[in-house]
């Protein structure tokens, strides 16, 4: 009996011994005695946005004081004057504008369709060994300093442009109405044209990488449920990846736009630096505000020119915050349209 009550009793006590250990509370955590660095970061994080604010409304405001006496004597006529003349105290901007519209513009029209290609390729078509070592070789094109494309274009590029593409159009279309002012000009390779070429090449890796990232976000589930339906690699693409990457592939594309519109060494190689809006050639000589600001910044004396020359800066400041806006608003919309189909 003694042997019985000893084997019914030593399970009853181990389980209880259990039962004890696991209604145990676990040890109190001891106090953080470093709170004060969350409040430290919250003040730094919040410090560097009010910092970043600062700083961008105190180049506003620099730019409009250096720009007041060209404002005061110009007003808003000063982006319709074509004539810039520093000897005779004239000064008008509607040319850089026109300059700087018109090569960003000719760079976007080159840049986003290749680069959509190279995105698609390698995302979709692309064998596995290639993806990298391609990738990398387009990635290496943004860290080629724009002065060594703007010396290329110049010296290698310019010739051949106007050796075998402006030559052979002026007389092909020599006697054509329109198209024949449309690549009119001296056969020097220089000008609108050149210079958004050279833009194109410049912002491709940008916008490649980007659309190439935005593809490869997209679920993969998604592309092989639309493979295993049939669909073909061109009905994926613009059926179910486009769709889905819309927002993030026009984000690639305005970030593209304002590097075209802010480069300077670049463009001002290759743009002809021309003071003159003759005609609307693609081969004309002409000039951008980034241009006129590095070529007359650093000889131009204190007073109209000078000031002439901030207006040029606020302009383009304008021009790039007009762009940043148009497509937060484009985005805003694409996402609540999504919203709302959802």
């Amino acid at each position: 009996m003694s042997s019985t009550l000893a084997a019914h009793e030593i399970p009853f006590d181990l389980a209880a011994k259990g039962h004890a250990r696991e209604m145990t509370p676990p040890p109190a955590r001891p106090a953080r005695s470093a709170a004060w660095v969350d409040v430290l970061f919250g003040w730094a994080a919040r410090g560097a946005a009010q910092l970043t604010l600062g700083l961008l409304a105190g180049i506003l405001l620099s730019l409009v004081m250096g720009a007041w006496p060209a404002i005061e004597k110009y007003g808003l006529g000063f982006l319709s004057n074509k004539v810039w003349d520093p000897v005779a105290g004239e000064f008008g901007g509607l040319v850089m504008i026109y300059g700087t519209l018109s090569t960003s513009l000719i760079a976007l029209i080159i840049a986003v369709p290749v680069s959509f290609g190279i995105a698609l390729f390698l995302t979709e078509l692309s064998p596995a060994w290639l993806k990298r070592p391609l990738g990398t070789a387009i990635e290496l094109l943004a860290a080629v300093p724009s002065i060594v494309y703007g010396m290329w274009g110049l010296l290698v590029f310019s010739p051949i442009l106007a050796t075998y593409v402006q030559q052979p159009l002026q007389s092909l279309f020599a006697n054509v109405p329109y198209l024949g002012a449309l690549v009119s000009g001296p056969p020097v390779g220089i000008g609108i044209l050149s210079a958004g070429i050279i833009l194109a090449i410049m912002i491709i890796p940008f916008i490649a990488a980007v659309m190439r990232d935005v593809f490869d976000v997209t679920p993969p589930m998604l592309r092989e449920s639309a493979y295993a339906l049939g669909s073909t690699t061109w009905e994926v693409v613009f059926k179910v990846v486009l769709p889905y990457t819309k927002a993030g592939v026009i984000g690639g594309i305005m970030l593209g736009l304002g590097r075209a519109l802010g480069e300077t060494m670049a463009v001002t190689f290759v743009i002809g630096n021309f003071n003159q809006l003759d005609s609307l050639s693609l081969f004309q000589a002409a000039n951008s505000i980034t241009s006129a600001l590095a070529n007359e910044f650093a000889e131009a004396a204190s007073g109209l020119h000078q000031a002439a020359l901030m207006y040029l800066g606020l302009v383009l400041f304008f021009i790039t915050f007009v762009v940043l806006a148009l497509s937060k608003i484009l985005l805003a919309r694409l996402r609540k349209n999504e919203g709302a189909k959802s």
